[in-house]
């Protein structure tokens, strides 16, 4: 799995845990939903860092623990 889908999984993770929407995540973090579903939708290849950082935010962690999950150590090679 790349490391776009990694990153739209543990936000998903993170969301069910909290009992938290994507509309939810996106009023406490200070950007669109448009944003949030946009960073879910797995046809989608990219997400931005500063997205993340707004994100994480939000749910009031830090970068540091969203990417200290274990579930990114499964991370694909991006270049190919």
């Amino acid at each position: 799995m790349g490391i776009k889908d990694l990153v739209a999984k543990r936000f998903e993770e993170i969301c069910k845990e909290r009992n938290i929407r994507p509309n939810e995540l996106a009023n406490i973090s200070g950007v669109t939903p448009s944003t949030v579903y946009s960073m879910l939708d797995n046809r989608r290849h990219d997400v931005s860092v500063i997205t993340v950082k707004k994100l994480c935010d939000g749910l009031n962690i830090t970068i540091g623990e969203f990417f200290s999950d274990e579930l990114f150590n499964s991370a694909e090679q991006e270049i190919k």
